[in-house]
Order: C-alpha cells, then sequence, then structure tokens
C-alpha cells in the first residue's frame, strides 16, 4: 500500500542531514535509494493484492469469512493499486516534459 510513511521515508533523499550542513550523496546512492522506496511500495501494493485475492478464494469456497472483510480488502487493493497507476502516470508525464526541454 502506498501511503505517506512511503513518500516522506523518501525524501530524506533530499533532507538536510542537520541544519547547518548538507548530506551529499552520489547520483548511484541516490539511485540506490529511491529503488528501494520503490521496490518496498511495490511490494506492498502486490501484498495487498494477494490478501484480496486470498479472501476471494476463501469466501469462494465457502469458507469462515465476512463478505466485509472480502469487500474491504478488495478495495484497498483497488485503491493502492489506482494510486500507484498515478502516480506511475505522473513520472511518465514528468519525464516527458523534462525530455522536451530544450537545453
Amino acid at each position: 500500500m502506498i501511503n505517506i510513511d512511503s513518500v516522506t521515508s523518501a525524501s530524506h533523499v533530499l533532507k538536510p542531514q542537520s541544519e547547518n550542513k548538507i548530506q551529499t550523496k552520489s547520483p548511484s546512492e541516490v539511485q540506490e535509494s529511491f529503488a528501494s522506496v520503490l521496490k518496498e511500495s511495490i511490494n506492498k501494493v502486490n501484498e495487498l493484492q494477494i490478501q484480496s485475492d486470498k479472501a476471494t478464494e476463501k469466501l469462494v469456497n465457502g469458507e469462515n469469512i465476512d463478505l466485509h472483510q472480502v469487500m474491504i480488502a478488495s478495495q484497498k487493493a483497488s485503491i493502492t493499486m489506482s494510486a500507484t497507476l498515478e502516480i506511475r502516470n505522473k513520472v511518465i508525464e514528468a519525464y516527458q516534459e523534462t525530455m522536451r526541454m530544450q537545453v
């Protein structure tokens, strides 16, 4: 699930280490940090999709699970997937805009 904590945890890449001293990182360190945040977020979305699938499967098989639990799991998975797709679209749009810039 993509949430504010995931986004704010990525902000350490650009934040100063202290008020007087600015933390500098190499491009490869920033890339690794960004990649790890991105991978963690995608894994959370995948976990919610799997939980939703398992809950739906239990309901279909007649196991003891409430319908509202299945619907909540399904909606969580749907909302996080939609948010992920919107973030992806914005990133692609920003990349395309950057590529159109003249230097």
